[in-house]
């Protein structure tokens, strides 16, 4: 295909179906405690830190006699990011793994989650005796665009098979964005 031939509006051969590329829709950073009181407000206050926004709460949606927990009981919280904000905070998540990520850890509809031992872990945060250690879980939800057909209020509608992504597919769009390596 010559240049006179690729008209402005639509894509170069080169550059591929703009329809098919990933992106990150949100990642999600939750603690969860177990109960509530003065351990939940310090997990709080460690996904304060490590995120720069505001978590809310946790609740539990069953009551679990044998742990102690009563159903509505704040017992977590959780950050959800967007935008830049997600793709800067997964760059420095993903930066604590060294880079690194199981490949069964991705599911079959592109999606991924990992673990994070320690808040210290990431650079520029110490170790607070008042808080205490406390580890976190960061899943991470990709999708292509036209995606949001799914969640309008107006005519929702389920997008096609082919629309969504698959694991291999994230697997790339990670290597290829973040740098990621898988382990054996």
């Amino acid at each position: 295909m010559t240049e006179a031939t690729v008209s402005p509006g639509s894509p170069s051969p080169a550059r591929g179906n703009p329809m098919r590329a990933l992106r990150i829709r949100k990642v999600v950073v939750n603690i969860g405690v177990g109960e509530s009181g003065e351990r939940r407000t310090k997990a709080e206050r460690v996904l304060q830190m490590v995120t720069h926004q505001k978590p809310v709460s946790t609740r539990s949606h069953s009551t679990n006699r044998d742990l102690g927990i009563r159903k509505g009981q704040e017992i977590g919280a959780k950050v959800t990011l967007r935008g830049d904000r997600a793709e800067e905070f997964l760059k420095r998540a993903l930066g604590t793994r060294e880079n690194r990520l199981d490949p069964d850890s991705v599911d079959r509809m592109g999606n991924f989650a990992f673990g994070i031992p320690d808040y210290t872990d990431f650079p520029g945060l110490k170790y607070d005796p008042q808080i205490g250690i406390f580890g976190m879980d960061v899943c991470v939800e990709i999708v292509r665009p036209g995606d949001r057909v799914r969640h309008r209020i107006r005519s929702p509608n389920r997008p096609g098979r082919g629309q969504r992504p698959t694991a291999e597919e994230t697997r790339q769009f990670l290597a290829e964005h973040f740098g990621v390596q898988y382990l054996e």
